[in-house]
């Protein structure tokens, strides 16, 4: 059994290399102001969403023109279409969110430093066993389940768009799925191989 190296100081060359890792806290920083821009817009969004169905016209058109639908006819009042339009990139903003505070969380705790949050009753689940590999699985199935969304709303509003629009966004959507297939096998066989030399 090895017995644990006492820490010795380090040289100042790699002292000074392994201290540029804080260079990423600028960039960590300026995710979470885009976090921030994307709470505004999901409220912003929201309340359109409810002032529409309370009978605003100016808040409807707002919402059409955002979703980019075009009806037959002009659009007076809220339909299925529209809601489920405005919900799905309401759901969109939530998942995007969500995959920025992987990379703002799980990045900092892997490349920069520590967080400490072991006992924290609030510390996410996946982050106690969280590496850079872990890392790209789990951003590599958020963009699918991004991607996902993205595709539905084109197929609720096809009539907007060209075939080609819609066959090349299906086309994305599948070498997404299959990147992440090929990520998740990856990282499997080296896990795998890993623990044989163990």
């Amino acid at each position: 059994m090895k017995t644990p190296q006492p820490n010795r100081p380090l040289q100042p060359l790699p002292r000074y290399i392994f201290a540029s890792r804080w260079l990423q806290l600028p960039l960590y920083l300026g995710l979470i102001a885009a976090q921030c821009v994307y709470v505004f817009h999901f409220w912003v969004e929201l309340v359109h969403l409810l002032e529409a169905a309370f009978g605003s016209t100016h808040a409807l058109d707002i919402l059409v023109s955002s979703i980019g639908y075009k009806g037959n006819a002009e659009i007076t009042s809220l339909n299925e279409t529209v809601i489920m339009l405005v919900v799905l990139g309401l759901i969109d903003v939530v998942m995007i969110s969500n995959l920025l505070i992987m990379v703002i969380v799980g990045g900092y705790e892997t490349f920069v430093s520590r967080m400490n949050l072991e006992g924290h009753p609030d510390q996410p689940e996946w982050l106690s066993h969280v590496n850079a590999s872990v890392l790209k699985v789990k951003l590599a199935t958020a963009i699918i389940g991004i991607s996902s969304i993205h595709l539905l709303k084109t197929f609720i509003n096809a009539a907007n768009y060209d075939e080609k629009v819609l066959m090349w966004q299906t086309i994305i959507h599948i070498v997404f799925l299959l990147s992440a297939i090929a990520i998740a096998y990856t990282d499997k066989l080296l896990s795998h191989n890993a623990s044989a030399h163990h």
